[in-house]
């Protein structure tokens, strides 16, 4: 089933031009990225396919299933700011939504004993204690609490986690996401690559997340010089059949060009008298010319800015301890930095990680303990927010304000405009205002303004955002070999994995521990103590239940509860029963496509585990009653 189609759509934006004559079919089950540098139209893209911008050409069409549900997550999504989060996040058409949200309202004003009672019965009638439950977690996986606090006072950040949360509730048919992981945390990261894994939902999204391009998506689209490429695989095989393609190119452009050398050569023979074969031949030839002249854009960020050099004494931190009321953030921290050492830090949105960033850089004094800076450390602190780059410069004066060269390797020196070429910012577009720049734009500016401070010791709060892929792969490059030392803090796991050797492992409370190791090996020694956990917990159910029969058997007959229990198992084995024969049945059709017979095969798996589970519970009780 074709879920989406676009075909000659254009867009552009003055002279630039985004993307040109591009088409493109998206089928039901597919899970879509598209990846391309920054500023080369991605988020444009995506807003066409949403509708919310119109797309250029008489013969442009951009076509939906009527039947097709979509949600869109916007990189900085829009709420009305004097709703209150629970408006927010339930605002929706669907009846169930509609009853969960006044359940919500009246669990907020329990003394209202009428408004409440009458809620309650109405999720009874509509059955929506499941999906209630289920947007509970949704929730609390997001980390979104205080449903009656006011939008206007949450951050960019929380404003993107509650757009994600309600496009999850709505449950749309076509997900169309713009950096979905963008101010999540890497709990939420993982719970929500794990969620799109789903086989019946269909995606299309921009994401620099490796891992995710990796493990969730089976097509991936390139944006490159205003043309749609598309590959099937994951992100590994994307990588191959790109390189392959340009293989390709390479070698069908040498052969242009000996073919145009020739035909060159022909036409300044020609005689000024041409027939009707001659002149098709001269119109080949200016195409031929058209084509070898067209220039391929391969350039990437260039980064080898010298760094200071460290004295002996780098950074230390003496029992440093910090707390905001109740909240401990630091606890007896001791640590003492050595050269070139690669740190990351882990841990869930608000443990206080870029606190503990302020109390190293001495932006923030600590309660108890101290800092103890090197006289020769100078450090680069790269924030979440960003410099506050004033709108109304142009991009070459706010870097000419810094410093008009910079110092490299070897003695040599770089002026302003050629650094700022070296970041891709070409000598048109730094005399381009900064207001006019994008997201990944600002980022690059943003980094340059950093490095170029010669810092020996970089602190990198949350880098990655907005950054296009192939900058990530030469920062990364930078960082393995900078003399200095770096702290990282990211949700990039993939860029965790790369640079750091160890982890500072916020635990809460003010506890930092420090993990040897990269973030992979941490989060597997994470899962199998949380698998062991289960363990523990389910043989003290067991045991606890055994225990229970036993007092039973002696008592004799079943607690008022278990009766209860035994009545709602016989109900919903019925319903397990009934859904295991539908399924049966449509294995009898033969117009089911591959796709279909894969998905109803695992929802009969997950049927016949459910169905064997509660008959084993029921059997338990049986026997007690």
């Amino acid at each position: 089933m074709n879920y989406l189609s676009l075909e000659n759509v254009t867009k552009t934006y003055g002279e630039k031009v985004l993307f040109q004559n591009i088409s493109l079919q998206v089928s039901k089950g597919e899970k879509v990225a598209l990846v391309a540098k920054n500023g080369s139209g991605k988020t444009t893209l995506l807003r066409v396919i949403a509708g919310q911008e119109a797309p250029e050409g008489e013969t442009a069409k951009v076509m939906a299933h009527r039947e097709v549900r979509i949600g869109y997550l916007e990189q900085e999504p829009d709420f009305i700011e004097e709703h209150t989060i629970l408006d927010a996040v339930l605002d929706s058409d669907n009846k169930i939504i509609q009853a969960i949200r006044r359940y919500e309202y009246a669990m907020l004003f329990p003394d209202r004993a009428e408004d409440l009672q009458k809620s309650i019965t109405e999720m009874d009638d509509l059955k929506a204690w499941d999906f209630e439950a289920r947007i509970r977690e949704i929730l609390t996986k997001l980390n979104i609490g205080e449903l009656d606090e006011l939008v206007s006072t949450l951050s960019g950040g929380q404003k993107k986690r509650l757009a994600l949360a309600k496009l999850i509730i709505e449950e749309p048919d076509f997900l169309i996401l713009d950096e979905p992981t963008n101010h999540l945390d890497l709990d939420m990261i993982e719970w929500l690559e794990e969620y799109l894994q789903q086989p019946n939902l269909t995606i299309l999204m921009v994401t620099h997340d490796r891992y995710f391009l990796e493990r969730v998506c089976n097509t991936i689209l390139e944006l490159d010089n205003g043309q749609l490429y598309k590959y099937s695989g994951n992100y590994s095989e994307f990588l191959y059949k790109k390189s392959t393609r340009h293989d390709t190119e390479s070698a069908e452009l040498e052969k242009s060009k000996k073919l145009f050398n020739k035909e060159l050569e022909w036409v300044r023979r020609m005689p000024k008298a041409r027939g009707t074969k001659a002149k098709a031949r001269v119109d080949a030839f200016e195409e031929l010319k058209e084509k070898v002249s067209e220039k391929r854009d391969n350039r990437e960020v260039q980064i080898d800015i010298k760094g200071q050099r460290l004295g002996k004494k780098i950074l230390e931190a003496h029992n440093i301890s910090k707390s905001f009321g109740d909240k401990k953030i630091v606890e007896g921290f001791s640590y003492k930095f050595r050269k070139k050492e690669r740190v990351g830090i882990v841990g869930p949105n608000g443990v206080g990680k870029t606190t503990f960033l302020k109390i190293l850089t001495q932006e923030i004094r600590p309660d108890g303990g101290k800092i103890v800076v090197g006289g020769n450390t100078v450090f680069g602190y790269y924030t979440q927010s960003g410099i506050q780059l004033k709108e109304d410069k142009r991009v070459i004066d706010v870097v000419q304000d810094i410093a008009e060269y910079i110092p490299l390797e070897k003695g040599q020196k770089l002026t302003a405009p050629q650094l700022l070429e070296r970041f891709l910012f070409s000598r048109k577009q730094q005399q381009v205002y900064v207001s006019k720049l994008s997201g990944g734009e600002r980022r690059r500016l943003h980094l340059l303004c950093i490095l170029m401070q010669n810092p020996n010791f970089l602190i990198l709060d949350e880098p990655t955002n907005d950054l296009d892929i192939i900058t990530l792969n030469v920062l990364e490059d930078f960082l393995m070999d900078f003399p200095g030392c770096v702290i990282i803090v990211t949700h990039d796991r993939y860029f965790m994995d790369k640079i750091v050797e160890h982890l500072f492992v916020f635990e809460g409370n003010g506890l930092i521990r420090d993990f040897n190791g990269a973030y992979s090996d941490y989060r597997e020694i994470q899962k199998e103590r949380e698998r062991e956990q289960r363990r523990q917990e389910r043989a003290e159910t067991q045991k606890g239940r055994e225990q229970q029969q036993v007092q039973q058997q002696k008592s004799g007959g079943l607690s008022q509860e278990e009766r209860k229990e035994l009545k709602r198992l016989e109900k919903q084995i019925l319903q397990l029963e009934e859904r295991k024969k539908e399924i049966t049945e449509q294995f009898n059709s033969t117009s089911l496509s591959p796709e279909k017979i894969t998905e109803l095969s695992k929802e009969l798996s997950a049927v016949n585990e459910e169905l064997e589970e509660k008959e084993m519970r029921w059997m338990e009780l049986a026997e007690l009653a």
